[in-house]
């Protein structure tokens, strides 16, 4: 095991003064918590340092808030010069219109544009308007999937009453036929319908859509008149430059983006169609460092360098390579073993490990060999990983099979 002494020294501190020392999809008890440090230091690139001294390959880039790598110099340089004039006024700072700007015409659907700091600020958000427009209550969802840490969609149950999710109503992904038995059910009281671009649950490998399943799901919405709401938070930037929506061949009349928007910068934004805009004007929208120009500023030239660079494309054809590589390496080790979903962002899964033995036991082997590999949630590519380093990581994976292997 890697040296972790101040790790856990600082561990024991924060248990003191913060609930559960580390909370959240960070905390300790959702990973591998006697391998992986609790604390990091600083990043660059590809690499992160814990509080230890110990260097870390890292295969979950901040949970996928990282699409360039750790403190990128261009991103960084025009951090600085705002950082400079100012983050938060009283007012707006005119970064908040160009960054609208530049989303509306990068994404196909949009016409408006509005800005948060995380995911589940603006997946509520966007329900909302949902059901200001279509004056509706109930909201559609598929069984397991994640949209964010309010009490209508939180994967954990404390603090929750059973009318938090009285209007919310689940079917299997993939499943239209179960989908359109809801609307059936609940005729003319459906607002919305909320999913993510592909299937995400925890614990489980991720689903593709089935061929059928975004005409199918646009064409009830359509049926229904309830809005459809795209949750990008997770995926946006990492399977299309434009929009996860435009690989998988759809419109959604709202999408929410977070994570590799701000390259590690707090912001989130939700765009929409021009007939939800007054909608969107009524539904009540404020948090006093929710116009961070600096994030704002970060955003806009992480998107600008995606477009100029086409990272996106380079994040999934390095994706691809690795994938393909590791599951190659785990063949000849005798294992099943699959990296499910879209290979920017893949959901490792061994066959017949429904324990997840399998997955931790591997995780926790290449942690010790200074890769950054998380058991249950799904990887991330980011555009700083090149030859060198996937190579070097592919070699320590095949180091790490054939240990587990010889443990049999």
């Amino acid at each position: 095991m890697r040296p972790r002494s101040k790790s856990d020294a600082l561990f024991v501190r924060s248990s003191k003064v913060i609930p559960g020392g580390i909370y959240g999809h960070l905390s300790p008890s959702a990973s591998l918590p006697r391998h992986f440090a609790h604390f990091c230091s600083k990043g660059e690139g590809v690499y992160f340092e814990d509080v230890d001294g110990n260097e870390w390959m890292d295969f979950m880039c901040a949970y996928g808030s990282v699409l360039h790598g750790y403190n990128h110099p261009e991103i960084e340089d025009a951090v600085a010069i705002q950082r400079k004039l100012g983050t938060v006024f009283n007012h707006p700072h005119e970064v908040s219109v160009e960054l609208a700007e530049k989303l509306t015409d990068l994404i196909d659907f949009a016409q408006w544009a509005v800005f948060a700091k995380n995911g589940s600020d603006l997946t509520t958000w966007a329900i909302r308007v949902a059901r200001e427009k279509t004056q509706r209550s109930i909201v559609i969802k598929a069984r397991g999937a994640y949209h964010g840490v309010d009490a209508w969609c939180d994967p954990g149950m404390g603090g929750r009453i059973e009318s938090d999710r009285a209007d919310i109503k689940e079917f299997e992904w993939n499943n239209l036929n179960e989908l359109e038995d809801l609307f059936n059910k609940f005729k003319d009281q459906v607002a919305a319908v909320i999913l993510t671009p592909y299937h995400h649950a925890s614990f489980a490998p991720s689903v593709l859509p089935a061929e059928y399943f975004w005409t199918g799901v646009r064409k009830l919405c359509n049926e229904n008149e309830c809005i459809l709401v795209l949750d990008d938070v997770r995926a946006g930037w990492r399977i299309h430059e434009k929009g996860s929506h435009c690989f998988f061949d759809f419109e959604p009349d709202l999408a929410v983006y977070s994570k590799a928007l701000g390259n590690g910068y707090a912001i989130s934004a939700c765009v929409g169609i021009d007939s939800l805009k007054s909608a969107a004007s009524d539904v009540f929208l404020t948090g006093s460092c929710w116009n961070d120009a600096v994030a704002m500023r970060a955003a806009l030239t992480s998107v600008s360098i995606a477009e100029r660079d086409e990272v996106v494309n380079s994040v999934c054809k390095k994706g691809k390579y690795f994938c393909d590589s590791i599951e190659a390496v785990a063949e000849k080790y005798g294992y099943n073993f699959k990296m499910t979903g879209p290979p920017s962002m893949p959901y490792p899964w061994f066959s017949e490990d429904n324990d997840l033995y399998k997955i931790q036991e591997f995780c926790k082997i290449a942690s010790n060999k200074g890769l950054f590999f998380h058991p249950h949630h799904n990887w991330f590519i980011s555009n700083a990983h090149n030859k060198n380093s996937l190579e070097s990581a592919l070699s320590l994976v095949t180091e790490s099979f054939d240990e587990m292997a010889n443990r049999k």
